[in-house]
Parts: C-alpha cells; sequence; structure tokens
C-alpha cells in the first residue's frame, strides 16, 4: 500500500545519522539474502536487466540487505552477502554495495518498504523518454497507486536522483527513471518483483497502442481504476488459520 513519501534524509545536510547498531547476524540474515539474490538472478532471466545492471534489496528490521556493485548475479553466494544500515555504513559483507544505494535507503527511510526492485526494462525505459506519466492504459496500474509518474533524470547513484524518486513516488509504489529504467517497493520481494514485471508490461501494451496511426490508446477514468484498485485489495488466495498460508 502506498503512503505519502517523506523527502526527509536524502542527503546527509538533512539526515540525522545515528550511532552504529550492532553488528548484526549473518545467519539471521541468510534467508532474506536468498531471496535478494533469487530475485536479481530472475530479473536477469526475464531480461528486466542486462549484465549487472538494476539492482535489489529487502529491510529486515535496521538492516538493509543488497545487491553489491558491479558482480554477476550468478556468481552471487552466501559469502556475498551484503547488509548496510539506513545510513548506509556496510554491516557485513566485504563487498561495495550497490552504487543505486543512497536511491534504496531515502526510499526505506520515507514509506514502509520492506523490499525494492530496480531495473532497466526495455519497453518501461523507453516510455520514460516519451511521457512525464505512463497513463491508466490497465487497471494493474491501481496495484501501484495509479497513473505511473516519471521521475526527472538526475546521474545514477546521486541524491538529486533519490529526490526526484521520492517526489515521483508519493503516493505510488513504483515509478519511472526517465532514460533509466523503474523503482517499485513493496512488503515483500515477490510482490515487489511481480509489480515491475506488471509495469514493463504495461509499458509494452502502451508503446504498442500509442505507436497505430491515427489512434490514441482508451485510458480508464479516475473511478474505474480506484474501482479495479479496491477490487485488487482482495486479489488472490486469503490466508489461513493465524495467518498461516492456505496449502
Amino acid at each position: 500500500m502506498a503512503r505519502e513519501t517523506d523527502e526527509r534524509g536524502v542527503g546527509d545536510e538533512r539526515h540525522e545519522r545515528r550511532a552504529p547498531a550492532a553488528v548484526p547476524d549473518p545467519a539471521a540474515l541468510a534467508p532474506a539474502w536468498r531471496e535478494v539474490v533469487a530475485t536479481a538472478r530472475r530479473s536477469t532471466r526475464d531480461g528486466l536487466v542486462v549484465g549487472t545492471s538494476g539492482n535489489v534489496s529487502a529491510r529486515v528490521g535496521d538492516s538493509v540487505l543488497v545487491t553489491p556493485s558491479g558482480v554477476p548475479y550468478d556468481a552471487l553466494g552466501p559469502r556475498d552477502m551484503v547488509a548496510v544500515d539506513l545510513d548506509g555504513r556496510v554491516r557485513v559483507g566485504h563487498l561495495r554495495p550497490t552504487s543505486e544505494l543512497p536511491l534504496h535507503l531515502a526510499i526505506y527511510r520515507a514509506t514502509d518498504a520492506r523490499a525494492i526492485v530496480h531495473t532497466h526494462a526495455v519497453h518501461a525505459t523507453a516510455v520514460s523518454t516519451l511521457v512525464t506519466e505512463l497513463p491508466a492504459i490497465h487497471y494493474m496500474a491501481g496495484a501501484l497507486g495509479g497513473p505511473v509518474r516519471v521521475a526527472p533524470y538526475a546521474l545514477y547513484g546521486s541524491d538529486e536522483l533519490a529526490r526526484h524518486v521520492l517526489a515521483a513516488l508519493r503516493d505510488r509504489t513504483g515509478c519511472l527513471l526517465r532514460n533509466h529504467g523503474t523503482v517499485v517497493y513493496a512488503d515483500t520481494l515477490r510482490r515487489a518483483y511481480e509489480h515491475t514485471a506488471q509495469l514493463e508490461w504495461m509499458c509494452q501494451v502502451w508503446l504498442a497502442a500509442a505507436a497505430v496511426p491515427g489512434r490514441a490508446p482508451a485510458l480508464l477514468t479516475a473511478a474505474q481504476l480506484d474501482e479495479a484498485t479496491e477490487r485488487l485489495r482482495g486479489y488472490g488466495q486469503p490466508p489461513g488459520p493465524a495467518g498461516a498460508p492456505l496449502a
């Protein structure tokens, strides 16, 4: 569920650094790290990133597990775990975190995100160069909070980019980055990835429809999108007793 983002903490001048917390136990973080690696590898298999582009992270308490910079995802193993605190200090691991760490940390500090997926998906990146907002071409826009905004271009890894993204994420859980790609956050990595894939698909649909000469794509009204968004809240299987998943 999207909530209004807070731009505090993007730059060091606006974020009060805390004293380092106790070093987290790598064994306790291992399951989340495996999921981070699996999600990053899936993004490559599905064509959402090429090579070592894009990045994935998950928050566990006050620790953020994040893919390292410039390391092929299929080469990552248990010993390559990278965990930082919310100020970006490396608490576990020996590898340098992704260059987009400022972006991830800004989102975690400003929202209720527990997982973030950033990709350089082809159709989404193409759309980011054409419009300032992906309109409601399909009701799955409701899963991201509404029509998807495009954050203005800024150098990757910069605090400026993080500020632009937080503005684009206001009341949203995903956005496009001009001439760059996508960012989506959620309460789980699985949901963040699924919504990323849906965003790329919606961009592909919009490009195909917009390319028809003499025709403009039909778009959902605000009322239609609100109705679909409400329906999406009950989508899928309900939890079992005491919140356990159904067999």
